[in-house]
């Protein structure tokens, strides 16, 4: 049986309740289970255990981030998540340090992970339109795209080793919603990287 870790990074805001970002965690963990994969999922507005939120790393073959994009990133409570479940991890249970040591200083900073039979997908929800991305004629991203936009969360995994999937984007979701759409499109995301077993 495979293992899936979905997190829940939504923070709730008085324009934004994280209904989609809820609903986006209800429809990934019924799709998985339906497949045969087994599920945890921890959610930022409820408490959780550093040591345990090591482990279900340690335990996933994927981890699912669930997030909105605010301020160009994901929420501060999940910041504070990173900031303390994985500077724990640092001590070899997701990574060994940034695997540099005095003995051999050749190494490259970055390459201490100890996930790397692991896979991990971004899930994210934004106002901005699509049309915003990838296009030198657009005034914020000037062409970047949305992993552009999300390198360093990349970056965050990829220093435990862990391996991209591909990722998935509802965009304009608060001033031209087709989240009916993007539900499809899920739907179909999650049953390309995700095989039934």
């Amino acid at each position: 049986m495979k293992n899936a870790f979905i997190i829940n990074a939504h923070e709730e805001y008085p324009f934004s309740p994280g209904k989609l970002n809820a609903t986006l965690v209800e429809k990934a963990k019924n799709n998985l289970t339906a497949k045969g994969y087994n599920i945890k999922v921890t959610t930022m507005k409820d408490e959780y255990d550093v040591e345990q939120e090591i482990e279900k790393h340690q335990w996933a073959d994927t981890i699912l981030l669930q997030t909105p994009v605010n301020w160009m990133e994901v929420p501060w409570s999940f910041k504070r998540y990173m900031d303390l479940v994985y500077s724990a991890g640092m001590d070899g249970r997701l990574c060994n340090g940034d695997g540099r040591t005095r003995k051999d200083p050749s190494k490259q900073y970055g390459t201490g992970g100890t996930l790397s039979d692991s896979k991990y997908m971004l899930s994210l929800t934004f106002n901005a339109p699509k049309a915003a991305f990838d296009d030198p004629n657009q005034w914020l991203f000037e062409g970047r795209s949305v992993d552009d936009l999300f390198w360093p969360m990349h970056m965050n995994f990829k220093f435990f080793g862990m391996q991209p999937l591909e990722t998935f984007v509802c965009f304009d979701v608060m001033k031209n919603p087709n989240i009916e759409n993007d539900f499809i499109r899920f739907e179909a995301h999650l049953d390309r990287h995700f095989p039934k077993l």
